[in-house]
């Protein structure tokens, strides 16, 4: 049995223009095609069914935003969760994130213009202790 972790948003992400239903914290219903999700899981459905919580009521509007903060539970098709467990397994296979911070490209280790380490090697930002802040300074001049 193979596990794989997918985060919500890269779910919602790859729902995109899937039916879903949405489920309120009031206990309202929202069935319809997911347009747009943001950061914060704020959607945009389209060709929109909502339920009342009581079950009878019901209205059709043609757009809908809904607030992430409100969302209680989200029903996904199962194609759509297998698409993402590929997209994953996909990802792991190929290395996942990559070098990060731009570790690639320069042969050597070497870094882009300045060549220096930073504060480590006093290549970049002058020594420890030599000015201002830091480790040390001009001792003669406190009190």
């Amino acid at each position: 049995m193979i596990i794989v972790t997918m985060l919500p948003l890269t779910l919602l992400k790859t729902a995109q223009n899937h039916p879903m239903l949405v489920e309120l914290k009031s206990g309202e219903t929202y069935n319809g095609h997911l347009v747009t999700c943001d950061n914060w899981m704020n959607i945009m459905l389209r060709e929109v069914i909502c339920t009342s919580r009581e079950g009878d009521k019901f209205w059709r509007m043609p757009e809908c935003y809904v607030r992430g903060s409100t969302i209680k539970y989200l029903r996904i098709p199962d194609e759509v969760i297998d698409m993402v467990k590929e997209e994953v397994a996909s990802k792991a296979r190929s290395g996942g994130r990559g070098d990060g911070r731009g570790g690639g490209g320069r042969p050597g280790g070497q870094r882009g213009r300045g060549g220096g380490g930073g504060r480590g090697g006093f290549g970049g930002r002058g020594r420890p202790g030599s000015m201002g802040r830091g480790m040390g300074g001009r001792k003669d001049k406190m009190k």
